[in-house]
């Protein structure tokens, strides 16, 4: 891949201590943000914490010092919440409320999110988890916040979540213009008309951008080939030869315009390269 000009955000990953997981998820989703989306963006998310980010220092509160070395330096909070509020700093009902309310005095994006996972009501204090319902019920009130009943639904909420954010909001918007990285979209000429795409692979392609990862998987078995993309079998009849020929060719066409790129190395798992990205822009302003 080519170097590319982009701008380095830093976005800091907040929670109580009883969301150790999700934190990890979200790193994770960041970094794969990164590779599918970075240069078609010019940006870069750089997940950063307290845990990683921060200093021994004396002479202020510990989460004084830790929004000084970390949360002023940060441009997105992610906010993860499950059955805790935290422990009440003086100035915040906890760490990670002072850290939301310093974030967005600076009117800078925050995005929250409430677990509504099962947790074993022995492990729950009734009181702490009312404080957070209370919480909850405020953020509600003052904005939009998402929810998730399974930590393994976290990543791909977010992924999509992270998509509109850093390509919708005019903070990132003005970002880029502030620091002279202008987007690959407008930077870049439209492809032309000169790839013809059969029906199947146009609509393989348009289906892809929808999904957040940009995947395709193609995978045969005993009950025939699979390809499925954004949640969805795109082959209708199963074990029909000639349904099955239409969408294994549509792979292949995406596969051989530098569409998609085969990411296992197995000719199974596929996703969308920057060029497939702007061919569905094209198409989707001639659509």
């Amino acid at each position: 891949r080519m170097s590319y000009k982009s701008v380095v955000c830093n976005v800091m990953i907040a929670s109580p201590s009883d969301v150790t997981r999700e934190r990890l998820l979200a790193r994770e989703t960041l970094w794969n943000w990164n590779y599918l989306h970075s240069e078609r963006s010019q940006i870069v998310l750089m997940p950063v914490g307290w845990e990683t980010h921060s200093a021994p220092a004396m002479g202020d509160r510990p989460q004084a010092i830790i929004n000084k070395q970390v949360v002023e330096r940060c441009d997105l909070l992610i906010v993860v919440f499950w059955s805790r509020l935290g422990t009440p700093t003086g100035e915040a009902e906890s760490g990670t409320v002072e850290e939301i309310k310093k974030h967005r005095a600076k009117g800078k994006p925050t995005m929250l999110y409430f677990s509504s996972a099962p947790v074993l009501i022995e492990s729950v204090d009734a009181e702490e988890y009312a404080r957070l319902k209370a919480f909850k019920e405020q953020c509600e009130a003052e904005g939009l916040i998402a929810t998730y009943d399974d930590p393994s639904k976290f990543p791909h909420l977010l992924q999509s979540h992270l998509v509109h954010m850093v390509f919708d909001d005019e903070y990132f918007a003005a970002m880029r213009r502030e620091t002279g990285a202008i987007t690959t979209r407008d930077r870049s000429p439209e492809p032309g008309p000169e790839i013809d795409l059969s029906k199947e692979a146009r609509d393989l392609l348009l289906e892809a951008v929808r999904d957040p990862y940009g995947s395709i998987i193609k995978v045969r078995t005993f009950g025939g080939l699979t390809v499925q993309v954004n949640n969805k079998n795109m082959v209708t009849a199963p074990n029909d030869g000639r349904c099955e020929a239409l969408w294994e060719g549509a792979v292949d066409e995406l596969l051989e315009n530098d569409l998609i790129a085969d990411v296992g190395h197995k000719g199974e798992v596929f996703r969308i390269t920057r060029t497939g990205y702007e061919l569905a822009d094209h198409l989707d302003k001639q659509s």
